[in-house]
């Protein structure tokens, strides 16, 4: 009888201990993990490096020579043809990422000031003028628009446009007319950003880039930098 009742016990006790200890392996586990994911120190966003080395970019006839800090799509730090080239620089320093600025481009503040610069191959790009008449004009609330900030030309869209949060602010640059598309900050969209929309950057090749609404009133030092920066990559 004693015999018995402690295999009884023996039982009872292993019945409750098994998934207990598996349980506190899982949160032990959970734990260990979370911590590392959280633990103090700057971490690279996940597309960027601090590698500086000259990748050699095609885009159609377009030769650039881009050091790989500044490119965001690991797959085009391998150089080559690309139908498309996203790069990443701070304003207006227009550094590339590394280690020691890793905490500036990370985050999404209203003030972050990092831009985004997209180049890509598109057969039928439309130039400043020719988007401006035939995609913005028709969904325009006004079409004479009103005078905007820092030296711009202001207009706001149709309730029904489907660019109804969005502002448009045209200003002309050293390459012409440039259209600006912003966000307009709201409780959803807390830190709102401006397009600079498709420019030619030659046969075939266009080229975009973006930045914080917070930046608009530098809206030409953006533009000019962005075109030194890609004259300064491309290859002679």
């Amino acid at each position: 009888m004693a015999q018995s009742g402690q295999r009884e016990n023996v039982h009872q006790h292993s019945g409750w201990l098994l998934p207990a200890g598996f349980v506190f392996a899982i949160m032990l586990l959970s734990g260990l993990l979370l911590g590392w994911y959280l633990r103090p120190g700057l971490r690279a966003p996940a597309a960027l490096t601090g590698q500086s080395e000259f990748v050699p970019v095609t885009l159609g006839g377009l030769s650039l020579r881009v050091p790989t800090n500044y490119i965001q799509n690991p797959a085009a730090r391998s150089g080559g043809p690309q139908e498309s080239l996203s790069l990443a620089a701070l304003f207006p320093s227009w550094q590339g990422y590394s280690t020691e600025l890793a905490r500036q481009f990370q985050g999404n503040a209203p003030n972050s000031a990092v831009v985004r610069i997209l180049i890509r191959r598109d057969a039928n790009a439309m130039g400043a003028a020719t988007r401006l008449a035939r995609i913005y004009r028709p969904n325009l609330a006004a079409l004479e628009g009103v005078t905007g900030p820092f030296g711009l030309r202001q207009y706001g869209f149709a309730a029904d446009s489907g660019y109804e949060k969005t502002d448009l602010f045209v200003g002309g640059s050293g390459k012409g007319l440039l259209l600006l598309l912003c966000g307009r900050p709201a409780a959803d969209l807390p830190s709102p950003n401006c397009q600079a929309t498709d420019r030619p950057l030659a046969d075939g090749v266009n080229y975009s880039f973006r930045f914080k609404r917070a930046w608009l009133a530098r809206w030409r030092e953006l533009s000019g930098g962005v075109d030194g920066l890609i004259a300064r990559f491309e290859k002679t």
